[in-house]
This record gives C-alpha cells, sequence and structure tokens, in this order.
C-alpha cells in the first residue's frame, strides 16, 4: 500500500465533503429524506465527530497504545443527543475541515510504522493499514450519501416535474 496515496484521498475527500456541503440554503442542509435518514448537517458533524472521536485515535492506540482500549463510541446516538441537526452549516464544516487538517498534520508526523500492526478489537483483529484504509473508504461512504441528499432534495424542489430523463438513479 502506498500510504502517500490514501492521504491524498483524505486531502482531497475533505474538499468533496466541502464542495457538497457550500453553498446551500440552510433549509436544504437540514432535509431529510425520511425521519431515519440524515441530513446533509447531520453527516458533516457526524464526519467532524468521527474525525476527533474515532479514526484518529483509534488508529492511534493501534500505533502507539495497542494495550489500551478503544474509547467508546455511539455514531448514531450523537446525531440525536448532540442535535447536529440544529447546528449551523457554515460552523459545522469549519470544524469538520478543522479536524481533517490536524488528522492530517498528525498522520504527517507519523513517519514510518508497521500497517501490519494488529489490534484485537472487542469484534475481532484489525491491523492499522485496515483502519488508515477504512478511515478514506468512510469519507467515501458518506460523500455518496451526501450526492443522494442533493437529489432528493432536487426532486422535491421541482416537483410537479420530473427528472427521470436525466438517467436512471
Amino acid at each position: 500500500m502506498d500510504d502517500s496515496k490514501i492521504i491524498s484521498l483524505l486531502t482531497n475527500n475533505a474538499e468533496r465533503i466541502k464542495s457538497m456541503a457550500s453553498g446551500i440554503s440552510i433549509e436544504q442542509a437540514r432535509w431529510k429524506p425520511d425521519l431515519n435518514s440524515w441530513s446533509i448537517l447531520e453527516v458533516v458533524n457526524h464526519l467532524y465527530d468521527e474525525e476527533r472521536r474515532d479514526f484518529r485515535i483509534r488508529l492511534d492506540i493501534i500505533l502507539h497504545h495497542p494495550e489500551q482500549e478503544w474509547p467508546p463510541i455511539d455514531p448514531e446516538g450523537w446525531v440525536i443527543e448532540q442535535k447536529y441537526n440544529e447546528r449551523g452549516l457554515e460552523s459545522s464544516l469549519e470544524n469538520f475541515l478543522e479536524e481533517r487538517r490536524v488528522s492530517l498534520e498528525w498522520l504527517d508526523s507519523l513517519g514510518q510504522f508497521d500497517w501490519d500492526e494488529v489490534y484485537q478489537a472487542k469484534f475481532g483483529p484489525i491491523s492499522a493499514g485496515d483502519m488508515f484504509c477504512s478511515w478514506a473508504a468512510h469519507d467515501q461512504l458518506h460523500l455518496r450519501q451526501l450526492i443522494e441528499l442533493h437529489r432528493g432534495f432536487t426532486e422535491l424542489q421541482v416537483k410537479p416535474y420530473q427528472i427521470e430523463y436525466a438517467g436512471q438513479w
């Protein structure tokens, strides 16, 4: 694995996320297609918390403190408990981007390390490489979610007109 490519992906993903969450109304930022879905604002705040409370911390434990237990996380619960959808979009996006900058600086400071270092998580073993690559893939999962939210909001806004001519979704 070329770790510089994953770092580049993390860097570029932050810009993609910024692009997907910028220049929209607060109405669109808070819109959810249904009660069980997340809004753009909830996705951005989830990414912020994952950045500072999950991936960086857990990768650090795998690499430097494998005897420690991972701190508990509750991504689904945080959405409600921390009222993500009531926050401001601009400040939420800035928070995420700042945490990603901190993460990238931290990754850059690591130098060489063993991607094959394995941590015994409660669900089973996970390597540093698995965690590192999952971090970038997690961004992609939520980029797809952001695109779907944009599409759904567009469909709602153009009613009674249809957008099927654009191509099959």
